[in-house]
């Protein structure tokens, strides 16, 4: 799936609301995403879905998700 800016838009605000929920930066935000998949086979190929969702929600599922990935304690 190509990026065009409004997934490009998407992702950054991802990323910059984990970080602030997760307390860590943005760059570690994005590290994780990328390193375990769940930015390029999950949030970029689900954009069409998930940016219908609350911001509330959005961010409990991505939380959720990196708990299952292991790239956040349990």
């Amino acid at each position: 799936m190509a990026i065009n800016s409004e997934i490009l838009n998407f992702v950054t605000y991802c990323i910059s609301q984990l970080a602030h929920r997760l307390n860590l930066s943005q760059q570690d935000v994005y590290r994780r995403l990328k390193s375990s998949g769940i930015l390029y086979d999950y949030i970029v190929p689900s954009y069409d879905v998930l940016h219908t969702f609350g911001s509330r929600y959005l961010l409990e599922d991505l939380t959720d998700y990196m708990r299952e990935k292991g790239v956040l304690p349990a």
